[in-house]
Parts: structure tokens; C-alpha cells; sequence
């Protein structure tokens, strides 16, 4: 596909200068781009490369001098990284409508109801009662248990698993080999020692607009729901405990883990490898350091915490701070005491 430099301008809101005619047909990075392709400049650090990029269309900010003449036509925008993020979400977005029709072999249960311009990959599985919107994308090899519900322009990915009773919204992205309504880890510890499982009767909602990694495990709820609400964004290997909620417009690093029942708040960062205990809750804003234990509650918005048991962030700088010089402050103890038994000795 070949778009025109007056073409991505127009979806991107800039303003061209230079040749509005010319046209490129891929991407590629600044320090690497050739000919025909189209970049973007957003960090400063990567200035220099303007003037030796081969790219046709560069897009950069407003507030950009430039130093020296270019051959490639420029697009001035507000935010170059936002408006490139804009234009490859609308490339991604011409290159799936492309994608319609079931693959073959597939497999779907009479009673299912599929809507408009759906796409159904080969060696998908589609169980009884099921319901999707229209424009859904479903890549091979996906399973969708019985009775699950799945909104309109959703994308789901190869391999995925969606179990029974799950409910899925309306612009959702799930990538592949991630797991939705696994059963929650609830055992009951009997009199000799042994594990009684606990039945996992609920389900798992994830609701619009929201996006998982690959490779995540999302548990369905012991008894309700296990809520992912609107704009949530998780990465890849993500884990979410039974009867979990996680706030709108929260975000999740790799390989966190939320253990059950814990509810957190709305536009929460928490950062990769971050561990956090049940039955607690996070306050919206709260920021969670990678690698961060959470073993309380957090009630205060706005938070931010770091460290195993984590604590404010900033007191926890301090005291690693204070760790370091502790070597030095025994040497000093130690002179003072030597000192001070003299003068005692003295007297």
C-alpha cells in the first residue's frame, strides 16, 4: 500500500512541508530508514539522524528547528510519537479489515451466533451459545468455551483460550496464548493434610477498550466475576487471581501477579515483576515499582511505592541510601567509643 505524504497528514492532523506527493510504503526507523519508507522524530537524542535518514516522509514536532536542508518531506505535528502511534493503529486497522471469511477446518456449535464480517481462523473452536459482535477477528487455534459473549471489532489472537461463561467487550485485544476463566487456585486444607478443591463457579468480565499480552492467565472468579474494567492495559505474563478487580485505565508490567480478591484502583502503575497479596486494596494513582512486594492495603491515591515490604518511595530511597553509608558510621562508632574510653581512662 502506497500513501502520499498529504495522505498521512490528513490522518495524523499535521502539516506537510516539503513534496505533499511524495509516497512511501512501509516504516522504518530514523537511524535506519531508506528511501520509500516514512520515520519519526520524537527524542532529541536521535536528532542527528535527520540529516542522514534515506526515509521519503519524516514526521517530527512543531517545535522542531531544523538545522541543515532535507530531501524527505516533513509532517509537523503537536506529538510526533503520538501521531506515528496514531498512524500505525490506523495501518494495523486497514491491514485486518482485509481479514474476513472462516478458515477451514473450524469448528462451531449450531447454536453459536456469529455477527457481521467476522473472521474465523482455521482450527478455531466455537462452543455452544455463543455469541460474537460484528468485526471480531479471531486468529487460529482459538478456543471459546460455551456460553461465552464477545463484543463488536474485538481481536483475538492465535491460541488463545476463553473459557466458558466469560464475557468479553467491545474493542478488546488479546494476544496470543493467553488464558481467560482458568479456574482460580482454591483448595480447602482437609484434617490429614491433604487439599479439597474448592468449584470455581464464576467468571471473568474484561470490558472495552482493553488490551492483555501474551502468554497472561486471567482466573475465573470462585462465585461473581472476575472484573478487568474499561482501558486496563496488562503486558505479557501477567497473572490475575480469582475475584481480582483491576481499575480503568490501570496498567500492568511483565510478570506481575495479583493475588485474589484484591481490588485495584483506576490508573495504577504497576511496574514488571511486582508481587501483590490478597484481600487488599490499591488506590487509584498508586504507582508500584517493579520487583515491589505489596503486603497492605494502599488507601492514599497517588501513592507511590517501591521496595519488599514495599513502602513510600521515597522513604525507601533514603534508607538504601543510608544502607550504604552504614560500612563507614561502624568506623565511626568504633573511634568515638575508643575516644571515649580514653578520655575516661584520663580522668
Amino acid at each position: 500500500m502506497q500513501f502520499s505524504a498529504a495522505q498521512i497528514a490528513a490522518i495524523v492532523g499535521g502539516k506537510v512541508e516539503g513534496d505533499e506527493n511524495i509516497t512511501v510504503a512501509s516504516f522504518g526507523k530514523i537511524e535506519e530508514a531508506t528511501k520509500n519508507q516514512l520515520a519519526f522524530l520524537a527524542n532529541p537524542k536521535y536528532e542527528d539522524f535527520l540529516y542522514t535518514t534515506q526515509a521519503s516522509i519524516i514526521i517530527i514536532n512543531d517545535s522542531l528547528e531544523i538545522k541543515q536542508p532535507l530531501s524527505a518531506a516533513l509532517i509537523r505535528v503537536p506529538d510526533a510519537y503520538s501521531a506515528f502511534a496514531t498512524l500505525l493503529d490506523k495501518y494495523q486497522q486497514i491491514q485486518q479489515l482485509q481479514l474476513t471469511g472462516i478458515q477451514q477446518p473450524v469448528y462451531q456449535h449450531p447454536s453459536a451466533k456469529l455477527g457481521d464480517n467476522i473472521f474465523l481462523g482455521a482450527f478455531s473452536y466455537i462452543g455452544e451459545k455463543v455469541i460474537i459482535g460484528n468485526n471480531v477477528k479471531i486468529y487460529p487455534q482459538v478456543f471459546i468455551g460455551d456460553n461465552v459473549l464477545i463484543g463488536e471489532n474485538t481481536i483475538i489472537h492465535p491460541g488463545v483460550k476463553i473459557y466458558h461463561h466469560c464475557i468479553i467487550g467491545n474493542n478488546v485485544v488479546i494476544h496470543a496464548g493467553t488464558v481467560i476463566g482458568s479456574d482460580g487456585f482454591g483448595f480447602a486444607p482437609q484434617a490429614d493434610g491433604t487439599y479439597k478443591k474448592v468449584p470455581q463457579i464464576g467468571n471473568v468480565i474484561v470490558e472495552d477498550s482493553v488490551e492483555i499480552g501474551a502468554n497472561s492467565a486471567i482466573d475465573r472468579a470462585t462465585i461473581g466475576s472476575t472484573l478487568i474494567k474499561a482501558g486496563a492495559k496488562l503486558d505479557n505474563l501477567v497473572q490475575v487471581a480469582h475475584n481480582v478487580e483491576v481499575g480503568t485505565h490501570t496498567v500492568i508490567a511483565a510478570q506481575a501477579g495479583i493475588s485474589g480478591s484484591t481490588k485495584v484502583g483506576s490508573k495504577v502503575m504497576i511496574g514488571g515483576q511486582a508481587g501483590i497479596v490478597g484481600h487488599i486494596q490499591i488506590a487509584d494513582g498508586t504507582k508500584i515499582n517493579g520487583q515491589s512486594g505489596v503486603s497492605k492495603s494502599i488507601k492514599k491515591p497517588n501513592t507511590a511505592i517501591t521496595g519488599s515490604p514495599a513502602s513510600d518511595f521515597t522513604t525507601s530511597l533514603r534508607n538504601q541510601a543510608a544502607l550504604k553509608n552504614i560500612p563507614e558510621m561502624e568506623k565511626r562508632i568504633i573511634a568515638l567509643e575508643k575516644l571515649l574510653s580514653e578520655l575516661s581512662a584520663n580522668q
